[in-house]
């Protein structure tokens, strides 16, 4: 089986909490799809690794920090599927255990400092890389664009195939952490304005996400402030957050995403935002191997 035959399908589930006040919670497991390939770093790769097939590339080169869902997805894909991978990291070499990873997975890894990683978005980034690695097709940070939006519509169909399994008819809306954007537009695209999205932005405003969205899609969503100061930053409200849900339903959270996307959903809640009767489904967008790294 190559990796273009690989389509795994989320369990959707209930996701029943205190504080929902009447407000109905379903949840879309991308964490459930696979140990090592998880979340919806998966459905953004595919678009990309046909891009690759049809342009002769035997291989994917693409970038992210010490972290990185997006390298550990594209790493482990690499390793199982048997073609080659290579990461440019921010900052300088360190051991976290996603990097330990990444090596074990048989990613090449070159460190860029951080200036070297700001000057991503400059028009000659890619050329010394293109000429070290011809055979290699550079994806950008996250795997974002439009080519990676459009993988994640399947998710939109996977969804609704199982409301039957809730006793929905319908819903109502979607909510999900928005890092890039990038799930958040395929979502708006897949929907086509039948149902809104709703991005909790896990990042601050300056690191481009309405920017990024509105490349690809101008309307069918709305962006929220989820950050909780920055990017990374983590807070005994949110930790305490995350406990108590794990705690209540078995869900595993991690900070930097689902579980500040899930707080901003319930301060919305109680905000009056979504009356009685609302269904909302919860984009579980995986993730849980960064909470090795950040103490969590």
């Amino acid at each position: 089986m190559g990796p273009f035959d690989w389509l795994p399908c989320a369990p959707l589930e209930p996701l029943p909490l205190d504080w929902l006040n009447g407000v109905e919670l379903a949840v879309l497991r991308l964490d459930r799809i696979d140990p090592l390939i998880s979340g919806n770093k998966w459905f953004k790769l595919t678009g990309h690794l046909a891009q690759a097939q049809q342009a002769g590339a035997n291989g994917i080169i693409s970038l992210g920090g010490a972290h990185s869902n997006h390298l550990h997805a594209l790493a482990a894909a690499g390793k199982r599927f048997g073609f080659p991978t290579v990461g440019l990291l921010r900052g300088h070499p360190q051991d976290t255990p996603t990097v330990v990873d990444l090596k074990a997975f048989g990613m090449q890894l070159h460190w860029l400092g951080y200036g070297g990683y700001r000057a991503r978005h400059e028009p000659g980034f890619w050329a010394p890389w293109r000429e070290q690695y011809p055979d290699l097709h550079p994806v950008p940070e996250g795997g974002g664009t439009l080519c990676g939006a459009s993988g994640c519509g399947v998710l939109v169909e996977q969804a609704r195939a199982q409301l039957g399994n809730l006793g929905w008819a319908d819903y109502t809306a979607w909510w999900l952490a928005a890092g890039t954007g990038t799930t958040l537009a395929g979502l708006v695209l897949a929907e086509a304005g039948a149902h809104p999205v709703f991005g909790a932005m896990a990042v601050p405003d300056d690191h481009g996400v309405a920017q990024n969205v509105q490349a690809i899609v101008q309307q069918g969503y709305e962006l929220l402030d989820a950050s909780r100061g920055g990017f990374a930053k983590v807070d005994p409200l949110l930790l305490d957050f995350i406990d108590a849900t794990e705690q209540a339903c078995g869900v595993p959270l991690e900070p930097l995403y689902t579980g500040k996307a899930l707080l901003a959903l319930k301060q919305q809640v109680e905000a009056g935002r979504f009356g009685r009767g609302t269904r909302l489904i919860f984009v579980h967008t995986g993730g849980l191997q960064g909470r090795r790294g950040i103490g969590a």
